[in-house]
């Protein structure tokens, strides 16, 4: 059985993550229609959901705090009940879209902290990406998610900048911390909304591979303001153009 493909993207607040994540989804929808395509929101804004065009009616976390508010109230075994059913209510939490399927975390930081009913749950999705052959996940702005493994095993980690100095110490710091937290067998850089080619040759990522250098896109921009999906982008624009250039380095289209 082949490998689950799991792409985990991860930069600074702002830098287009969240955008190149859901050009990822259409471009292996378009390209592998047979396959099972899983798209994971875990930024708590679930920005990936309007990027897809997806009604985000339930997460991940409403099964967490279902389970913490049993716990608080003594009622242990209905607690280990529910954990023994997560991976049922994750399936029922999927929104199911023609080409993939969706799942949003939600704010596992707002009700209470359980780090083992987190680790729990990490390990229900873990089991669960293996019914699929690609996973895309959008990780939250910063290290965080990184620092408590949320995205602890996956196949390629993305890094996504602008041509910022402060967007490159940021993926220089996550590649860091990744090196000792994650399970990776590529890494790679998206440079995103480069106004100038001439500023291409000024990033330094290295060693780090660069994947692709997006230009500002002024079509996804104006498809933003007026609520429209990435599916809805023509394929000559530069997100598309630019992130196809990414999955092809990676050999994933």
């Amino acid at each position: 059985m082949q490998e689950t493909t799991i792409i985990a993207a991860a930069g600074k607040g702002g830098v287009g993550k969240t955008s190149i994540c859901a050009a990822m989804v259409r471009l292996l929808v378009e390209n592998h229609p047979e396959a099972r395509i899983l798209a994971i929101d875990a930024d708590p804004a679930v920005g990936l959901a309007a990027g897809l065009g997806v009604e985000v009616d339930s997460t991940l976390d409403d099964i967490r705090r279902r389970i913490v508010e049993s716990v608080e109230q003594g009622e242990a075994k209905e607690a280990v009940e529910l954990l023994g059913e997560a991976r049922f209510q994750i399936f029922d939490t999927m929104k199911e879209q023609e080409g993939f399927s969706f799942l949003a975390i939600g704010r596992p930081e707002s009700a209470g902290c359980y780090c083992k009913v987190n680790a729990y749950l990490r390990e229900v999705i873990s089991m669960l990406a293996k019914d699929f052959d690609y996973v895309v996940i959008d990780g939250e702005a910063g290290i965080e998610q990184i620092n408590r493994r949320v995205m602890e095993k996956v196949t390629h980690l993305m890094l996504v900048t602008d041509p910022s100095r402060k967007g490159v110490e940021v993926i220089r710091t996550i590649r860091k911390v990744a090196e000792e937290l994650v399970m990776y067998k590529s890494c790679g850089v998206i440079i995103n909304r480069v106004m100038d080619p001439a500023v291409m040759e000024l990033v330094d990522v290295s060693p780090m591979e660069v994947l692709a250098g997006i230009p500002a896109d002024e079509e996804h921009a104006a498809n933003e303001v007026r609520g429209l999906s990435v599916f809805e982008l023509s394929r000559d624009a530069a997100l598309i153009k630019g992130t196809e250039e990414a999955l092809k380095k990676w050999e994933i289209i």
